[in-house]
């Protein structure tokens, strides 16, 4: 079954990259628009992009971790390369929500499935979090204006809390049946 399911899926991955190959020879707009648009960061994407594909291949859902935080550091480096914004360092505080993009990957081919879903969840909203407080405090991102770190601060504690408490019921619960 296992070895069935990749076979499948290489092979389509294979027809899919004859297919854009065919494209790019054929139609010199394409070719043109990648000349013009293909940075260097984009081959730190298609590593990640082809880590994943190798977790695919060899049926371990565990590699989409690391393929989301190369796949993810690519696409801050792109972003940094097309803007020429070298200075939204505070980007790189979403290394967490990387890994939990491939957390929820994983879940979703299989590997423990409900816990790595809710912990995929909290990196990814930890990441965005830090990302929007550093850049807000410290690197000039204005999206939520002077009070927009405050009230991200005060919206994560409430969030902990909130799970503390809620966790806390849980236990109580338990413990008493």
């Amino acid at each position: 079954m296992q070895q069935n399911r990749s076979n499948l899926i290489l092979g389509f991955l294979l027809i899919l990259a004859g297919g854009w190959m065919i494209v790019t020879n054929q139609v010199p707009a394409v070719k043109a628009w990648l000349d013009e648009n293909f940075v260097w960061p984009m081959w730190t994407i298609g590593a990640g992009a082809l880590i994943l594909l190798m977790g695919l291949i060899t049926g371990a859902p565990g590699m989409a971790i690391p393929a989301s935080i190369v796949a993810g550091v690519g696409g801050i480096l792109y972003y940094q390369e097309v803007n020429n914004a070298y200075s939204t360092w505070y980007l790189w505080m979403l290394i967490p929500s990387f890994v939990g993009v491939g957390m929820i990957l994983a879940g979703l081919m299989g590997e423990h499935t409900r816990r790595n879903l809710s912990h995929g969840l909290r990196n990814i909203v930890v990441g965005v979090v830090l990302a929007l407080v550093f850049g807000t405090l410290f690197g000039g991102l204005s999206i939520m204006g002077n009070s927009g770190a405050p009230i991200l601060l005060i919206l994560l504690g409430l969030y902990i809390l909130a799970r503390g408490i809620m966790r806390g019921r849980g236990v109580q619960q338990d413990e008493t049946r």
